[in-house]
């Protein structure tokens, strides 16, 4: 996975008034933190950091603090409920050879056989992967997949020096027979009418009494 550099700016008023100056200038409020270093606050460039979370699991060389750059990978990102940008990003500080674990996106394509439906339960899989090799999502075709057809966490092939975390149990994705969702569509209808016509009889009962 390439990395993505970004200027840093050493942070140093704290607070909300403080963070929301911040985020008019167009810059982000972060900390970085990991092997045992103090955590380091600072503010990166907004449009620069939301292009890059684009990407699951960005690699990300923070420049512009002291040192040399500092390798890191998004831990946490906070994001305005309504306009949906960024309000503030957590990293953690990576180095390379290092194994971190991470969560990567389960890619589905294809249509499953005629008559059956697809019913996905996992959309990521938890894997363990050297820092700069990360995976960026695993790809599973279900082109023709029968009724019935299931598969696990432990059936999808993963990227060299990539080991899998998630339980290889786990259900992924299943086929299933639409005559199955029909049924239970119809059943939940049947329930609904039989408590509509419980609840009109009972008015009248009370009032036989």
């Amino acid at each position: 996975m390439p990395e993505v550099r970004i200027e840093a700016e050493p942070r140093t008023e704290f607070g909300k008034g403080a963070a929301r100056r911040t985020r008019r200038a167009g810059r982000v409020p972060a900390v970085m933190y990991g092997h045992g270093a103090p955590n380091r606050h600072f503010t990166l460039p907004g449009h620069q950091l939301m292009i890059a979370l684009k990407t699951p699991n960005v690699l990300i060389s923070i420049a512009g603090l002291e040192g040399r750059p500092v390798l890191a990978l998004p831990k946490a990102v906070q994001r305005d409920a309504v306009r949906g940008s960024i309000e503030h990003v957590d990293l953690i500080e990576v180095r390379r050879g290092e194994k971190v674990t991470v969560e990567i996106p389960i890619r589905v394509f294809g249509d499953v056989f005629s008559g059956g439906m697809l019913d996905q339960q996992l959309v990521q899989l938890a894997v363990e992967a050297e820092a700069t090799h990360l995976p960026d999502g695993v790809d599973v075709d279900v082109a023709g997949m029968e009724i019935g057809t299931a598969v696990h966490a432990k059936d999808i092939p993963l990227p060299s020096g990539t080991t899998l975390v998630t339980d290889p149990e786990a259900l992924v994705l299943h086929v299933l027979g639409a005559q199955n969702v029909d049924l239970g569509e119809e059943t939940t209808a049947a329930e609904g009418e039989a408590a509509e016509a419980g609840g009109a009889e009972a008015p009248a009962a009370a009032a036989a009494e």
